[in-house]
């Protein structure tokens, strides 16, 4: 088995994309996956959030839930709304957000890969989310979720995915969020082989976000084994869209706190001092560099830098957020399980630091940190150390359009 392969996409009649296309499933809740589908019949929410077709009060987690979004997958075919292609083909992915570009391919990544971590990781997952994805590749008998994948760019590589969208593309549009998404579809031959020669001789791919997307089909895979690893069809490959690394934007991941840990603002202000420079803002503070903070207290900004020699050598324990967890957030706050801790919370960037102002001005939280983003090649560091970053490391934009291409198992 080569690393990627080619597969016959379902993917929406080009004129209907933008009535289909939808945000990943695990960005919006139940209320705002309703909202966001209101008087949008052929929206994708129908399939990867279905429970906003049953009564408010349906656990989405329910088998009435997965019973209606195949339900609703069928509707959509039979509609022609969703057509799947007659060949296996790969796709071109652009994604622009604002004057940010990025260029990928739409493949299905070999399980086999990711089981012997050629497809590296670098988050833990949960089971019941596992669960989750498993519960839904079942129903549709598909992957409609892509794993967000990178690979060390490479002019060579880069110049092959960038030489075709010199066509027009085959669908265009600009979401509801300003996000554009364009998808060239590869018929040629040739270029399909060398697109998957070239990805082959790559000692690595990398999960970005999908984790458990990857873990399910993972899964999935080992169950409809006959005889081994390789022998589930269409099972042993998994959705994914794969970008070089240096085209890939991570968001700062920000943290608000509800309480001081029992100390005034006075008393917490002066325990940073063994541990960091504190320097009052007259504006928003937006660290520009690692082992920088920005802090918000009562109605004022500050700038926390981390003092050099609390810096580690190792690839996890040096990352702003593990800074501010065993500095901070652990010993002064008791905050010791980000994950768990029902007193922490995580802002993403794409917020702004207006709404770290907000949650804390409004009493709901007392502080509140600005992080500066977490680099792709610090995540790729962690996870070619077979290490795993802390939570809520990494926010990623622009995001994958769901039901854009969905990977049927045969």
């Amino acid at each position: 088995m080569t690393l990627i392969a080619p597969f016959a996409g379902l993917r929406p009649v080009a004129e209907r994309a933008g009535d289909v296309i939808a945000p990943p499933y695990d960005v919006l809740s139940s209320a705002e996956a309703r909202v966001r589908a209101q008087g949008r019949p052929w929206s994708f929410l129908h399939i990867s959030r279905a429970e906003i077709d049953l009564p408010e009060a349906t656990d989405p987690h329910a088998p009435a839930v997965y019973e209606r979004a195949a339900g609703n997958l069928l509707h959509l075919l039979d509609a022609g709304i969703l057509r799947r292609d007659t060949s296996p083909y790969y796709y071109i992915y652009r994604l622009v957000m604002g004057g940010h570009q990025q260029t990928g391919l739409v493949a299905v990544a070999s399980v086999r890969d990711y089981d012997s971590n050629r497809i590296r990781k670098h988050e833990f997952t949960r089971p019941d989310k596992e669960d989750d994805r498993v519960r839904q590749i079942e129903a549709l008998n598909a992957q409609t979720g892509p794993v967000l994948l990178a690979y060390k760019s490479s002019p060579d590589v880069d110049a092959l995915l960038e030489a075709a969208t010199r066509d027009e593309p085959d669908v265009d549009l600009i979401a509801d969020d300003g996000v554009g998404h364009s998808l060239w579809v590869i018929r040629d031959h040739q270029r399909v082989d060398d697109i998957t020669r070239a990805f082959d001789a790559m000692d690595a791919l990398y999960i970005a976000d999908g984790h458990h997307r990857s873990a399910a089909a993972s899964r999935v895979a080992a169950s409809r084994s006959k005889s081994g690893p390789g022998t589930a069809g269409g099972a042993d490959w998994f959705l994914s869209v794969i970008f070089p690394h240096n085209q890939m934007r991570i968001l700062d991941y920000n943290r608000v706190v509800r309480d001081l840990n029992g100390m005034t603002a006075e008393a917490f202000l002066a325990s940073l001092a063994g541990r960091f420079g504190v320097i009052p803002q007259d504006t928003a503070c937006a660290p520009d560099g690692p082992g920088q903070f920005g802090m918000y207290l009562g109605g004022q900004w500050y700038h926390l830098g981390i003092h050099p020699d609390l810096i580690p050598d190792d690839p996890v324990a040096r990352l702003d957020v593990s800074l501010l967890a065993d500095n901070l957030l652990d010993p002064l706050l008791g905050i010791a399980d980000p994950r768990r801790d029902p007193r922490i919370d995580f802002v993403g960037g794409v917020r702004g630091l207006e709404e770290l102002e907000r949650r804390v001005d409004s009493g709901e939280m007392q502080v509140a940190f600005s992080m500066f983003p977490t680099s792709m090649d610090d995540l790729m560091a962690v996870a070619d150390a077979g290490k795993v970053m802390p939570p809520k490391s990494t926010w990623f934009e622009p995001k994958l359009a769901d039901g854009l291409v969905s990977h049927v198992l045969d």
